[in-house]
């Protein structure tokens, strides 16, 4: 995923995704890129209205802060849309699998009426979220009462761990919980932090102490890691 975004291409959300946002305040830019009248119609609520045409012109009414998350939608797939916010850097662009067709017909509610043209952010930290100071901390001295779980597929993590890490692939969590003490907490990670927060997600449920690190980590061979903020 990193080098897919870093060659810009495009990257799509789901609306599963979308709703887990919205969901759970998780801070976030949506923009509705159709034209304004048609949009009052029915909208994704928090969305800002920024038509298509006029999004060029946009540039700085979007945060300073280049890794936030946007999310663009529309009635179709509108790739150049996605490819001006990209040029602008905002790594973390995306544009909603299917519109706000598939959003309607995945159950997602609609608001009518005046959009708001104000792009508000205020980055918050996910729900579960450990800082990647704290992560570092433990994974360079280690800590008795928590464990860093890597969420990771088997020959990625064949690839490089980090020393005294458990590999248990996210997908295999459910199935697995008995390998894991509920007397220490659980630090999960995965490449990008997608994986190790539906991680979090599952071992949260089951009632586990867990964090997760949302960040973009690399490991070699001798289990020397870099982390870098997504």
């Amino acid at each position: 995923m990193p080098a897919w975004k870093k060659s810009g291409n495009l990257i799509v959300s789901e609306t599963a995704a979308l709703k887990d946002f919205i969901n759970k305040d998780i801070a976030h830019v949506l923009i509705d890129l159709r034209d304004a009248e048609t949009a009052k119609e029915g909208f994704i609520q928090g969305a800002v209205s920024i038509p298509t045409k006029d999004l060029a012109a946009a540039k700085d009414r979007f945060p300073a802060d280049k890794s936030a998350p946007v999310i663009l939608y529309s009635d179709k797939e509108d790739v150049s849309a996605y490819a001006t916010v990209i040029s602008w850097g905002y790594k973390n662009t995306s544009v909603l699998n299917g519109g706000i067709t598939a959003w309607e017909k995945d159950g997602g509610k609609l608001a009518k009426g005046k959009l708001t043209t104000t792009i508000s952010y205020v980055p918050k930290p996910r729900p579960g979220e450990i800082s990647i100071e704290d992560f570092k901390t433990l994974a360079e001295k280690g800590v008795p009462d928590k464990i860093i779980l890597d969420v990771r597929d088997k020959d990625e993590a064949m690839n490089g761990m980090i020393k005294g890490a458990i590999n248990i692939p996210a997908g295999e969590i459910k199935d697995r919980l008995r390998e894991l003490p509920k007397n220490k907490e659980i630090i999960a990670h995965c490449t990008t932090g997608i994986r190790a927060e539906s991680a979090y997600d599952d071992l949260k449920e089951a009632g586990y102490k867990v964090k997760f690190l949302n960040a973009i980590i690399q490991i070699d061979k001798d289990g020397k890691y870099e982390i870098t903020n997504k």
